[in-house]
């Protein structure tokens, strides 16, 4: 089965690549990898340096099976051993040898050169967790040990998509809330907006929330984040659209270490489809962490040059830390200012080799009353070119296509206002 899905993707060089696939992030595990060749060695190097592998200590020996009985002799076993062998009997043998001197729990990944169902039913039966045939690469790696912790059967849930401005002011946390929605509404997903700019976020007034806590509240307790309290934080604004709001208030400094969010974004992975993360405009420690740990990238630019010089260093500094996932997408906001010169967008394009996902004209009445009211585009003016553009982001960011939209009647206009309200 695994081969088959390797020369299926050959045989289609149109089909998407396996880059493009949503893989969870692996939980803190111990990971130790018995290597044979220098080739494999150097792709589980490259796995170890992957974002999903972020939180995984992982450890390289070379000696294949031998050296991985020889070091369990009087060593205790991982979470998780990889294997590399190119025989088929010296493999089995080995492998019972192996299980005298492993620790239950221990999770086995073997990577092989052997395209034989016969020997991957053995390797199952043998208690083999995946066999993955060589050569590898470095996302096939990450693959196989980030996929031993979720449900195979399960829906791929708890992507996080991070919504960052390139400047200050470019209408970032607008598009983000608007996308938000559009995820919610016509994707019809289960998402949430976390706001992390504590002490000026506005997802609180775009949504028209107030609610009495919100993600200060768990920041400044991490010992208490679970499920259940993240649950109690987050203010419903539609069947689908949750909002986890920043305090937005002075009366403490938001200063946060490295790791500060973790805990919250661990939580909202397990319970959530869908985390948008409004990101403010500031570099720091947590927020490069956030935005390389995210699953996917929105840089929102204005078309002006401190604009293009910050979308393209961000666009890099993304691109080179996440060699394994998709590049960061980008658009441009508040295009078509009266008098003000511009620079087009074939010249972003140019600069960042990349095209960006639309271009939002600027107009400032619709999306000022939008903002002053409280209320989403789509809730202000339902025919709005500005909403094809938002979904269209959301079915980039989340892989999806196809919209599903409910059914209209004669009673979905008040439907709807009463949903609002």
């Amino acid at each position: 089965m695994i081969s088959y899905a390797r020369q299926t993707q050959q045989e289609q060089p149109d089909a998407p690549t396996p880059v493009e696939e949503h893989i969870a992030p692996a939980p803190r595990v111990s990971v130790q990898a018995f290597c044979e060749t220098v080739e494999t060695a150097a792709a589980v190097q490259s796995a170890g340096e992957d974002r999903r592998l972020g939180k995984a200590h992982l450890k390289i020996q070379m000696g294949g099976m031998a050296a991985a009985i020889e070091a369990y002799r009087s060593a205790p076993t991982p979470n998780v051993i990889v294997l590399e062998s190119d025989g088929r009997n010296d493999l089995l043998s080995g492998l019972d040898h192996l299980a005298t001197v492993c620790d239950a729990g221990t999770r086995v990944v073997v990577i092989g050169r052997i395209n034989d169902v016969m020997l991957y039913r053995e390797l199952v039966r043998r208690g083999v967790s995946d066999y993955v045939l060589a050569p590898v690469g470095a996302i096939d790696v990450v693959r196989s040990i980030c996929n031993l912790f979720s449900a195979p059967e399960a829906k791929a849930v708890g992507r996080i998509i991070a919504v960052v401005g390139a400047k200050g002011g470019v209408g970032a946390s607008t598009i983000s809330h608007n996308v938000a929605w559009a995820i919610a509404r016509d994707l019809a997903m289960d998402a949430v907006v976390a706001d992390l700019d504590l002490a000026f976020g506005t997802a609180g007034l775009d949504y028209n929330q107030d609610p009495p806590q919100g993600i200060a509240d768990a920041v400044f307790s991490p010992d208490r984040v679970d499920t259940a309290f993240i649950d109690r934080l987050l203010s419903k604004c539609t069947d689908h659209l949750s909002l986890l709001a920043a305090p937005a208030t002075l009366d403490r400094v938001y200063d946060f270490g490295t790791d500060a969010f973790d805990a919250v974004f661990d939580t909202l992975r397990s319970t959530m489809p869908c985390i948008v993360l409004d990101v403010p405009h500031q570099w720091s420690g947590w927020t490069k962490r956030a935005l390389i740990g995210a699953d996917d990238i929105l840089i929102v630019a204005a078309p002006d040059l401190a604009n293009l010089r910050n979308a393209k260093n961000l666009f890099d500094l993304l691109k080179a830390a996440r060699p394994n996932d998709r590049p960061p997408l980008y658009c441009l906001n508040q295009v078509g200012i009266p008098k003000r010169p511009e620079i087009a967008a074939a010249e972003f394009a140019k600069a960042i080799e990349s095209q960006p996902v639309v271009s939002i004209p600027f107009e400032p009445q619709i999306f000022g009353s939008a903002a002053n009211n409280g209320q989403m585009i789509a809730e202000i003016s339902a025919n709005h070119k500005s909403i094809e553009m938002f979904l269209q982001i959301a079915q980039r960011l989340t892989g999806r296509s196809e919209t599903k939209k409910q059914k209209s009647s004669l009673l979905s206009p008040l439907i709807e206002k009463l949903r609002g309200r």
